[in-house]
């Protein structure tokens, strides 16, 4: 029996090249970082790993990188000038060549600042094709592909949270595709990763911060 394959499995995604895993990908890591955290930032700081530390600058993985949290598509023109884009925006940009240990060697931990403070931590990676896997945000362990929409929340582990983090889901009319909770122990901080069909509103945020015990909220739209 053949599996559902993907036109862009085959044809790879519109993009300014040269590689789908080391410049569609890696862009897409970067924007990721950037729509999630969607506030400024000063300096951003990019943790190569793998394939992506050996070959980066070859294969324009640094340029994607940071196209990606400036916003920019991986079919942006701009994409090759990224760099000096970001300058001109006042945003320090650093590549660190770092052992993750046993990981997907197309792998990157993104960390944005502002005055040498660590505002954002995000770790994916580039698995292919230009799609990616988030494995980390802000220290929780996690898996997100990107391709629909999310709602990220972090609370306190206790009865009734989750009912209510969702029922403000619901009440914005936005359907709960797939859900899944993790915790760091009983009691302690859990954080729920909820898909959706549909595009999660920003009013989203605000509302699920309303709840007590909640300690912080991330969206991700899907990733263009």
């Amino acid at each position: 029996m053949m599996s559902n394959i993907s036109i862009f499995d085959i044809m790879g995604p519109v993009m300014i090249g040269p590689s789908s895993s080391h410049t569609a990908g890696a862009e897409r890591l970067g924007k990721a970082a950037y729509s999630i955290w969607g506030k400024a930032f000063d300096s951003v700081e990019f943790y190569l790993h793998g394939s992506f530390a050996k070959t980066y600058q070859g294969h324009g993985t640094d340029k994607a990188l940071v196209a990606g949290i400036l916003g920019m598509s991986a079919d942006d023109y701009r994409l090759k000038e990224s760099m000096q884009i970001a300058e001109s925006r006042g945003i320090r940009v650093k590549f660190i060549e770092e052992d993750m240990g046993d990981v997907h060697p197309n792998t990157v931990r993104i960390v944005l600042k502002d005055n040498e403070q660590a505002l954002f931590t995000l770790v994916g990676s580039s698995i292919g094709g230009g799609n990616i896997i988030i494995t980390e945000i802000d220290g929780s362990a996690l898996e997100i592909s990107g391709q629909y929409p999310v709602v990220i929340a972090k609370y306190k582990d206790i009865k009734g949270m989750i009912s209510k983090i969702t029922g403000v889901i619901a009440s914005k009319e936005v359907n709960i595709a797939t859900l899944k909770v993790t915790r760091e122990s009983k009691g302690e901080v859990a954080t729920t990763v909820i898909e959706t069909d549909n595009v999660a509103p920003e009013s989203i945020i605000d509302e699920i911060m309303k709840i007590e015990n909640v300690f912080s909220v991330r969206v991700l739209n899907a990733i263009s």
